[in-house]
């Protein structure tokens, strides 16, 4: 099973501060809010025309409180600085094959001592002789199994990366393991076999299994462990392969179902549900199948086996369901992504040089109606941006002494974006170079403005709140 988009996109974070309420500032002439409010109301501005003084201009149903000036919106020296969101633990790091880090969950021990204690009852059945050493064979089991399950991952992998697509880790956790694969295949095709690899390699382990317990005599350490990785292996592919998402099964289907409609939102749409159909039948089923003696032999249907198997029932339905609903969650993500745009995003700025004080920068944004600062040579190239975070922490007395650029951030290559970047492409773009601030440029070179990393997270916080 894997899981495509992963954590590659913003999340709403409870550490970024509320808006900077107004500081308390001397009136100034030339920024009359009735004039500005009348000049933003015209049909046509110079953002519209493509010029990099008036970012924003075409958007401005959506302005809020927090696109006042920068004099206005970045000192007030009470409010923290907005934290970027913290990538979340995966676990034990246990190696990184092909680059991928893999990580094993803390469920998963839970699940080995699961694993162990009811193995370990079928050995005592089995080979009786072997006393509390079965439990010891029980976990060498259970390691080995987990140990297939990320070889069907890695399958995932190795066909992600070949198609370029960026793996950001394997999980190994409870009942399984999942590959994080930080975007969509481009086509169905592509898809299909990213999702169809995982089984085929369960698959083919069961047969490498079946054909090494061939000259093993029965009833031995070795051909009980054989059976049961043979065994496992098998349910692993099957399980996978059943048409619903979150299963591997299920993106085959959204495949499928997108290759027919033309439209990937189709399929996701259509394998989602088909996964919760399939979590309430797992729900119910299970129990009765392992009752009726389907899945293995006579059962006390009364007994403790009862409430083991509607436990294990309930567990593996809200895996799929959850999974299910997440995939239709980030599928509605992606349909949204076009409305991030880093033209529309970008604050207006000032430019300023290396020695001018602070507030002479912020009397010039705030006159400009501006909300950042560029630092620039005396030709005009940008050198770097002035933090927001750094000038709440500067009291207004001591900002006629402080220069510009004992606040500014040096700019590297990765801190300047096109300001065409649109959607996904934004994302990956400030996911490669992590900041608070970047230099948005045109195509020309030319400044066009400078794009705050919590402006893009409140902007795709606000677009996942409309109705798809």
């Amino acid at each position: 099973m894997d899981v495509t988009g992963g954590n590659g996109q913003p999340r709403p974070d409870e550490n970024h501060p509320a808006e900077h309420p107004p500081a308390p500032e001397t009136p100034n002439p030339e920024h009359d809010p009735e004039r500005e409010t009348e000049h933003e109301s015209q049909p046509e501005s110079r953002h519209d025309q493509g010029r990099p003084d008036r970012p924003g201009a075409d958007d401005t149903d959506e302005r809020t409180e927090h696109d006042r000036s920068l004099a206005h919106a970045g000192i007030s020296r009470t409010d923290p600085p907005p934290k970027r969101p913290k990538e979340p633990g995966g676990g034990i790091l246990m190696g990184r094959p092909f680059g991928v880090p893999v990580y094993v969950a803390p469920s998963w021990f839970l699940v080995a001592a699961l694993i162990t204690w009811v193995f370990g009852g079928q050995l005592d059945r089995v080979l009786p002789e072997l006393g509390a050493l079965r439990y010891l064979v029980s976990l060498f089991f259970a390691v080995v199994f987990y140990a297939s399950v990320l070889v069907h991952e890695l399958a995932h992998v190795i066909a992600a990366l070949r198609f370029k697509l960026p793996v950001r880790r394997i999980q190994l956790q409870f009942f399984g393991g999942v590959s994080e694969i930080e975007k969509e295949a481009e086509t169905p095709g592509r898809e299909f076999v990213l999702a169809f690899v995982g089984p085929l390699l369960s698959l083919v382990l069961a047969g490498l299994f079946y054909l090494a317990l061939k000259p093993v005599e029965p009833g031995t350490v070795p051909g009980v462990l054989l059976a049961g990785l043979m065994i496992s292996n098998l349910i692993v592919a099957i399980f996978n392969l059943l048409p619903g998402l979150p299963l591997d099964g299920g993106r085959m289907l959204r495949a499928v179902v997108w290759k027919i409609t033309g439209r990937p939102m189709t399929g996701t749409v259509a394998a989602a549900w088909v996964g919760r159909a399939l979590a309430v039948s797992v729900l119910i089923g299970l129990p009765l199948l392992n009752q009726s003696g389907a899945l293995g032999g006579d059962r006390d249907v009364s007994g403790m086996d009862t409430v083991t198997d509607a436990l294990l029932a309930a567990i593996l339905a809200a895996i799929i369901w959850t999974g299910a609903g997440n995939s239709l969650r980030m599928a509605r993500l992606r349909e949204h992504l076009p409305d991030l745009r880093a033209r529309t995003l970008t604050r207006r700025a000032v430019p300023v040089q290396t020695d001018t004080p602070l507030s002479e920068g912020l009397r010039r944004a705030n006159a400009a109606g501006a909300r950042a600062l560029v630092v620039v040579d005396a030709d005009g190239t940008p050198l770097s941006l002035v933090r927001e975070a750094a000038i709440v922490g500067i009291p207004e007395h001591r900002r006629p002494w402080v220069p510009v650029s004992e606040l500014a951030q040096d700019l590297t290559d990765g801190m300047r974006v096109s300001a065409e970047l649109t959607g996904e492409e934004l994302l990956d773009t400030l996911r490669a170079t992590p900041a608070t601030e970047y230099l948005v440029v045109e195509n020309t070179g030319e400044i066009y403005g400078v794009l705050s990393a919590a402006d893009v997270e409140r902007a795709f916080v606000k677009a996942m709140a409309r109705p798809s």
